[in-house]
C-alpha cells in the first residue's frame, strides 16, 4: 500500500513537472509579452494565484502573531518615533525634495502608476495592526495599512463591524481615508471618512498632531481626499457598530431606465434599509437590492456567497433579472461586505475568461483573486498602454436628481456594463467634497469598470468629456483613477479653499506636492 501510494506522489509530480515544462516551452515560443498580452489567464492562472495564497498566509499569520503577543500597541509609539526621526532628517538635509510614503506604488489598489516614488524623499512607514478596541466608546484605533479584510476578520468575532466596509479586502483604511470610500450602507453613513471620529499624523515638521471634529477641526476636515499632501497618517479612530450574522437581502428586477431611477431613489431614502445597491445590465435592465441586518434566518434561504465554489456575486444576481423574479437570501454578514471581492467586482472576467465556470471555481476557485497589486506589479508597458486606452476603471459620484441625465452620459461616453450604483449621504462639511448648498444632500456613486462598447470611445477625450459633465453637475471623480483635468478644472470639481489655507499654515509646499500634481495625468506627462 504504502508503495503504491509513492508510487502515485511520483506520478503526480512528473504530471506537474511535465507539465509545467510544456507551459515555459510554450511562452518561450510565443515570447514573454506575447504571453502576457493576449493569455494573461495563464500567467494568472499559474503564477499570480499561488503567489496570492503565500501573500495571504503571511499576512495571516503575522495579524495572528501579532494578536496573540498584544504587541501592536506598544511598538506603535516606536514605530511613529521611527516616521519622525526620518522626517527630521529630511528636513536636516535641507528638504530638497518633496517626500511620500515608503510604499512601493504596485502596492495600492490604485490602477495609477505613482512615478513620483522614484523621485520623491520616501519615507518608510509599516504601520498595519489593529491597536485597540473601545467597546465603551464604540471606536476602534487602528494604523493606515490596516486593509477591510483584516478588520472585519479582527471586530466581527467580537460582535462588532464598522459602518461603512469598502468592498475589496485589500482596501487599506489608510487609502480610504487619504482617498475616499463607499458601501452599500453608505446612504445611512455617508463616506468611510464620515465614519472617522479622530485621525493622527507626523506634519511637515515632524510633530505628532491628533485632530478630531472638535480637536484641530480643520485639519480633521482637510485630511479626507488629501492624498497624502498635508502629512502621513499614522492612526485613526472608526466608530463601530454592532454586528449581526446576516444581511437579509431582497433582490428585484426592475426595466426602464425612468423605473429604474425612481425605485433606486425610492429605496435610497429608506433609512429603514441597512444597505441598497444596484447592478446596472444595460440602458434599461437593473437588479435593485436592499438588505437588513438579521440575527434570524430561514435556513433555506441561507446563501454562503463567498465560499470559494459559489458563482460570482454579479452573476448570481444577474440570474433573477435573466428569469425576470424577485428573491430574498440570507448571506452571513462578512460574505456579504466582501461579495464583490473574489471576481473583482467584474474586472476578472477579462483576465480568466472562464472563472466563473463552475469547474474551474471548484477545483481553482479558492485561490481567486488574484492580487491587485500583484496584478499592476506584472502587467508591464505593454499591457499597461492597452488597459489605459481600452478599458476603464471609473467612480464618478453625482447628486441622485441627476441619475437618469448621468446613466444617459455613461451609456453614451462609455457604454461599459454592468455598472454599479451605490447611494451616499454628503454631509456639508468643510473639506475638499461637498454639496452644492448648505444642506446634507443624497449623491450616488455609478462606477463603470470594463471595456468601452462605445465605437467613439477614446481614452482621454471620452474620459474629459465626462469629466466636464460630472462638473457640471456638482459631481466628484474619485482620484484612485485616471484624471485628464487641467488645474483649474480640478479645483472646480473639488473645494481647495480649506485644503490651500493648510498647506501654507503648516508649511507643507515644500514638504508634499500638491494633490493635484500627484494624481492627475496632465501634471504626470
Amino acid at each position: 500500500m504504502e508503495r503504491e501510494r509513492a508510487v502515485g506522489v511520483m506520478s503526480a509530480l512528473w504530471s506537474v513537472g511535465a507539465g509545467l515544462l510544456l507551459l515555459l516551452l510554450w511562452v518561450r515560443h510565443r515570447g514573454l509579452e506575447a504571453v502576457l498580452v493576449h493569455h494573461r489567464w495563464v500567467f494568472v492562472c499559474f503564477f499570480l494565484m499561488p503567489l496570492s495564497i503565500l501573500f495571504d498566509i503571511y499576512y495571516q499569520l503575522r495579524a495572528w502573531a501579532v494578536w496573540r503577543l498584544h504587541s501592536a500597541p506598544r511598538q506603535h509609539a516606536q514605530r511613529v518615533r521611527h516616521i519622525q526621526e526620518q522626517v527630521r532628517e529630511w528636513k536636516k538635509e535641507g528638504s530638497k525634495r518633496y517626500m511620500c510614503t515608503g510604499r512601493p506604488g504596485w502596492l495600492t489598489v490604485s490602477l495609477r502608476v505613482g512615478k513620483y516614488k522614484k523621485t520623491h524623499k520616501n519615507i518608510m512607514i509599516n504601520l498595519m495592526d489593529v491597536l485597540e478596541v473601545d467597546s465603551e466608546r464604540q471606536v476602534v484605533r487602528v494604523e493606515p495599512l490596516v486593509s477591510m479584510g483584516q478588520l472585519t476578520a479582527y471586530l466581527n468575532p467580537m460582535g462588532w463591524t464598522i459602518p461603512v466596509v469598502p468592498e475589496l479586502d485589500d482596501l487599506t483604511v489608510g487609502g480610504l481615508i487619504m482617498g475616499t470610500g463607499i458601501e452599500s450602507s453608505s446612504h445611512i453613513y455617508g463616506l468611510f471618512q464620515h465614519t472617522c471620529v479622530a485621525y493622527e499624523l507626523v506634519l511637515a515638521d515632524g510633530s505628532l498632531v491628533r485632530c478630531s471634529p472638535t480637536e484641530n477641526s480643520d485639519l480633521f476636515y482637510a485630511v479626507p481626499w488629501s492624498c497624502g499632501t498635508l502629512g502621513f497618517l499614522v492612526a485613526a479612530e472608526i466608530k463601530m457598530i454592532p454586528a449581526k450574522k446576516y444581511v437579509k437581502i431582497h433582490y428585484e428586477p426592475v426595466r426602464g431606465l425612468q423605473k429604474i431611477c425612481e425605485k433606486f431613489t425610492e429605496e435610497s431614502k429608506k433609512k429603514e434599509n441597512s444597505f441598497v445597491e444596484g447592478l446596472l445590465y444595460s440602458l434599461d435592465e437593473a437588479v435593485i437590492m436592499t438588505g437588513v441586518l438579521t440575527d434570524e434566518a430561514e435556513q433555506s434561504k441561507i446563501n454562503r456567497i463567498g465560499n470559494y465554489y459559489k458563482p460570482w456575486f454579479f452573476k448570481h444576481v444577474e440570474k433573477y433579472l435573466k428569469a425576470d423574479r424577485t428573491g430574498v437570501e440570507y448571506i452571513p454578514s462578512r460574505h456579504y461586505y466582501h461579495r464583490h471581492t473574489r471576481s473583482i467586482f467584474w474586472e476578472l472576467q477579462d483576465i480568466i475568461p472562464f472563472g466563473n465556470n463552475p469547474v474551474f471555481r471548484y477545483l481553482f476557485g479558492w485561490m481567486v483573486p488574484p492580487k491587485i497589486s500583484l496584478l499592476k506589479l506584472t502587467q508591464g508597458e505593454a499591457i499597461r498602454k492597452l488597459y489605459e486606452q481600452h478599458h476603464v476603471v471609473q467612480d464618478m459620484l453625482v447628486p441622485m436628481k441627476t441619475l437618469e441625465k448621468s446613466i444617459q452620459t455613461f451609456h453614451v461616453d462609455l457604454n461599459v456594463y454592468p455598472i454599479w450604483l451605490c447611494p451616499f449621504i454628503l454631509p456639508n462639511n468643510p473639506g475638499m467634497v461637498h454639496p452644492k448648498g448648505n444642506e446634507t444632500e443624497l449623491y450616488v456613486d455609478i462606477g463603470a469598470y470594463g471595456e468601452p462598447k462605445s465605437k467613439q470611445f477614446e481614452a482621454r477625450a471620452s474620459m474629459r468629456q465626462m469629466e466636464k459633465f460630472v462638473r457640471s453637475v456638482h459631481g466628484f471623480q474619485m482620484l484612485y483613477a485616471d484624471c485628464y483635468m487641467t488645474r483649474e478644472e480640478f479645483w472646480d470639481m473639488f473645494d481647495g479653499s480649506l485644503y490651500h489655507k493648510l498647506r501654507e499654515q503648516m508649511n507643507c509646499k515644500d514638504a508634499f506636492p500638491e494633490v493635484y500634481d500627484k494624481i492627475c495625468k496632465a501634471a504626470r506627462h
